[in-house]
């Protein structure tokens, strides 16, 4: 039987220039989408997917991040003062519980494999998930809750995975496709952003793992990859010659909100679920669908 994974590792050292001047003096992950910081999505995830413990793998100026999940005694008191209890609820569901957060430094910015080998110490001898903050999953259940369930079923090693248009492989990393097992498959090579031509599939790997201890001591080697940064692609892909590695098709949306259309995207599409506003976002994305309609010329421009 697959051990239970408990831990999960978000990397969030990243600076955030896409969004600048937004991410000057605020972390990127504290982007909000509708009411709620990209980071909180990741973490309520991660707690419909049964994870006690969080690992964050911050950088300089990420303090916001740890106040964030951190009791706010004054602001309960003057809500509870108020008679705020549904605000007080929204507030306190997104405080961790203590001793849960664990947060470490990533000194220097050598990419994402570093990000992950910083939380070697804090995560052990046992398997964890890494989230990617930056994508938004939207679906029911959630994208980690439906990996662990098809995990408890094969172990090993997982990536969730997802179809992308099969022109743009090389701006991802694809996977190739082996035979079911479960509710997932054999992953069976592993390419960093790929030619079309060259593509073993269309099957991107879209931001949430589950991984086993050993892929520490292959990122512990620090062999340079892709942008002289120490890739987690790499080290992947020299554990899958010792242990198995499986794809599973997550079945919801993803919004890539590391981009500025994509954290658009989720804003709309989320506040078009929300029932307390969709009916007023929805008139105004009527309005302006029916003032700009398709034509580029027609498309405001900033001042």
């Amino acid at each position: 039987m697959a051990q239970r994974v408990r831990k999960a590792v978000l990397p969030v050292a990243g600076l955030g220039t896409r969004f600048l001047p937004a991410t000057k003096a605020m972390p990127k992950e504290m982007l909000t989408v509708v009411d709620r910081p990209l980071i909180q999505y990741a973490i309520e995830e991660c707690l419909a997917a049964g994870i006690e413990e969080f690992v964050f793998v911050t950088g300089r100026n990420k303090s916001a991040l740890e106040d964030h999940f951190d009791a706010a005694y004054e602001l309960e008191d003057t809500l509870v003062k108020r008679g705020k209890k549904r605000e007080l609820k929204q507030t306190q569901e997104a405080t961790i519980r203590p001793g849960n957060a664990i947060f470490t430094r990533q000194q220097q910015p050598l990419g994402l494999g570093h990000a992950v080998w910083c939380a070697r110490e804090l995560v052990g001898d046992e398997p964890f998930a890494v989230l990617l903050p930056d994508m938004l999953m939207a679906g029911e259940p959630g994208c980690l809750a439906q990996m662990v369930a098809a995990y408890h079923e094969v172990g090993g090693n997982m990536l969730a995975v997802e179809e992308c248009d099969p022109a743009r492989t090389d701006q991802y990393g694809i996977v190739g496709v082996g035979e079911t097992v479960g509710k997932a498959f054999r992953i069976t090579s592993m390419i960093e952003k790929p030619k079309p031509a060259d593509a073993p599939s269309n099957l991107f790997i879209n931001g949430r793992y589950i991984l086993q201890p050993e892929i520490f001591a292959l990122l512990g080697e620090h062999r340079r990859g892709v942008g002289n940064e120490i890739q987690l692609t790499d080290a992947m892909i020299a554990l899958a010659a010792k242990q198995p590695f499986y794809g599973f098709r997550y079945h919801g949306r993803t919004y890539d909100c590391g981009s500025k259309a994509g954290l658009v995207q989720a804003n709309v599409a989320l506040a078009l679920g929300r029932s307390d506003i969709a009916p007023a976002v929805a008139d105004e994305m009527r309005n302006l669908l029916t003032r700009y309609g398709s034509r580029e010329d027609e498309v405001p421009r900033p001042a």
